[in-house]
């Protein structure tokens, strides 16, 4: 039998066992008890391979009826059966839910636009001279593609298959290869849009918008360390990462690019501008020159409308709306035939004023001289109230961002060659559709301009233009990518109604109070408290999988995060970057089920378990920054809201 069946035996071994000796004898069963009893059999169970979904309903359906037992039978039915449809009606009144199948479909159009190989490839050749390239372009590759996919199983895979024989033919371990893949293709857990960030907070009652702002830097910060370790590997252990031969860096340029290179200059820029003129035209239509000169004034095009835009925002007036002196009582408005005081004192019609001694039309009331005619010209001052407010000076720091930037730009035109034309050709035509999508979907979101529902509905409309972009739509490619996210948001949302009607249970049963009760015993400072709730998700990992963990014990932990006042929304980050463990946990981390099942044969799971070992650890240490330091998680969010 193999270890990780005996494993699995084990725990549920230990767990039946815990049960036997913890439980009291029958006649001392409380509901409590009954909770508690719950709570352990639904780990037992799924670890057996039961639907987790309608094995929580029929638990919670189960004891729910043993919560009423005291009732009459069918008293005691009816009321069951009450809970379980006002349960189901709740969560189907989720309106947070309905960014679920919206962004699942978006990540299956975005895996069927077959951009994964070009995105690889141009990243390779992009990062080809940092030390341990290919592990940071896999990892590149992987971030990006499972940010906009947030389907872990798929990313592990086509990156099984197109990056591991790639690494391990330049010469990599099998340990380096297999962690960089499965750590890479687990962080579209974290990074937004996550579906993990959805369903905590459709749980947790947290808002989504503030959870995507939130888990921006600790998703890259996570990444960037996966990054740090590769290099350094790469750096003290060349062996496991040797570096790229020469041909392999080596990059095919277009005969007119080649004849410039030779002719006119290496550089792209000044190679175009002056190939374009006259003689120095290397018999290339003037079409293809202007086009490629665009693509390498992109970047500098960007830079300009980038600062443009900021300074007309950082610059703009302050305007500020002046209501004047309003007469107080409520009245509307009136028009021109209506007395001015609207049911003041007003002269009976036709009456005549000072005992029948009406003034002459036009004339000045007695003893008073007429005013003086208002004067043509506008003052100066009204003038410049017409013009509106004075423009606002640009700050201190947009100045020095304009210098760095502009300085960067220089540097950057210095060393863009042909080669690196090409390279950024390639970039152009898998990193950037992808970073654009989900820019626009994230910044939507983040920015207010939409909510994640409607964010949703735009990241599926634009993977559906990706896929016709590529090439790649067709309408068995639509049928297949509509049948497999309903199937996966079916998934979800019957777990999510499973979870509502055994929190209903657990807490009708009272199992919810013995808990906090006996958290609260342990009189535990709010760090002690955090410390020991990340260890238990953390071992929970182990024998389930995510979504489990969310819908099942996070309504349990939540009465006490708000008990120790700690901010939903940061406990809600830590959980984020610990469930992250439960892809990359022996022996029961399903992303190494996924690259074994694509990996060659002499490639064992002890292999892949031990390559996953120093991620696992590099997120602990990003757990722990994010105690140390809670501004990584927090800080963007207190800015935008």
């Amino acid at each position: 039998m193999r270890k990780e069946v005996w494993f699995g035996l084990s725990i549920l071994i230990a767990i039946v066992i815990g049960i036997i000796i913890l439980m009291p004898s029958p006649e001392n069963i409380t509901n409590g008890h009954l909770g508690l009893l719950m709570l352990a059999l639904i780990v037992v169970t799924i670890m057996l391979g039961f639907p987790t979904a309608f094995t929580l309903m029929g638990m919670g359906v189960m004891f729910t009826y043993l919560a009423y037992s005291n009732l009459p039978t069918q008293e005691a039915i009816e009321r069951t059966l009450d809970l379980m449809v006002l349960r189901a009606y709740s969560v189907m009144t989720n309106d947070v839910l309905i960014a679920v199948p919206l962004f699942i479909f978006m990540g299956y159009l975005v895996e069927r636009a077959n951009l994964i190989e070009r995105l690889f490839k141009s990243m390779h050749l992009a990062m080809s001279r940092i030390p341990g390239s290919l592990g940071v372009a896999t990892i590149a590759t992987c971030a990006v593609f499972a940010t906009a996919t947030g389907i872990v199983g798929a990313v592990v895979t086509l990156m099984g298959l197109l990056a591991m024989p790639a690494m391990m033919k330049a010469g990599y371990s099998v340990r380096l290869t297999a962690g960089a893949i499965t750590a890479g293709g687990c962080l579209g857990i974290m990074i937004p849009p996550s579906v993990l960030l959805i369903v905590y907070g459709a749980v947790a009652g947290v808002s989504v918008v503030k959870l995507y702002a939130g888990a921006f830097f600790p998703g890259i910060m996570l990444a960037g360390l996966y990054v740090l370790y590769v290099i350094l590997m790469a750096k003290f252990f060349p062996k496991s990462a040797p570096p790229l031969s020469e041909e392999e860096r080596r990059i095919t340029l277009p005969e007119f690019s080649q004849q410039i290179k030779e002719t006119i200059s290496n550089k792209a820029l000044p190679g175009l501008i002056r190939a374009m003129k006259g003689k120095n035209n290397v018999h290339v239509p003037f079409s293809t020159l202007l086009r490629h000169l665009i693509i390498t004034l992109l970047p500098a095009i960007v830079f300009v409308a980038t600062m443009g835009i900021t300074y007309k925002a950082v610059t703009a007036p302050i305007e500020t709306v002046d209501y004047g002196l309003q007469e107080m009582g409520g009245f509307g408005g009136f028009d021109d035939d209506q007395n001015l005081y609207g049911g003041g004192l007003a002269e009976p019609e036709g009456a005549l004023s000072l005992g029948g001694l009406a003034e002459p039309e036009g004339a000045a009331p007695l003893g008073m001289e007429a005013a003086p005619a208002a004067p043509a010209a506008e003052t100066a001052e009204e003038a410049q109230e017409e013009a509106g407010p004075p423009a606002t000076p640009a700050p201190t720091w947009f100045w020095i961002l304009l210098a760095v930037g502009t300085v960067i730009m220089l540097i950057f035109y210095a060393m863009f060659t042909l080669a690196r034309l090409e390279i950024f050709k390639m970039l152009l035509s898998s990193f950037f559709p992808l970073a654009i999508l989900i820019a626009a979907v994230l910044g939507s979101i983040v920015f207010g301009f939409a909510t994640p529902s409607e964010a949703a509905a735009m990241g599926a409309f634009g993977g559906i233009l990706l896929a016709l972009a590529y090439k790649r739509l067709n309408l068995d490619m639509m049928k297949e990518s509509v049948y497999l996210a309903a199937k996966t948001s079916a998934m979800v949302c019957w777990l999510f109604v499973g979870s509502a009607i055994f929190s209903a249970a657990f807490a009708l049963l009272g199992g919810q109070e013995i808990i906090n009760a006996w958290v609260l015993s342990m009189d535990l400072t709010p760090v002690q408290f955090l410390i020991m709730s990340q260890i238990v998700i953390f071992l929970l990992g182990w024998p389930l999988e995510w979504t489990e963990i969310i819908v099942i014990f996070m309504p349990i932990f939540l009465p006490l995060v708000d008990h120790f006042g700690i901010d939903p929304l940061f406990f809600g980050l830590l959980v984020a970057l610990n469930l992250q463990t439960a892809f990359l946990s022996p022996p029961v981390a399903m992303s190494a089920f996924y690259l074994k099942g694509v990996s060659p044969p002499h490639v064992t799971l002890n292999q892949i378990f031990l390559g996953m070992m120093p991620f696992m650890g590099i997120q602990i240490l990003a757990i722990v920054l994010m105690y140390l330091f809670p501004g990584i998680g927090l800080w963007l969010p207190e800015v935008l809201y």
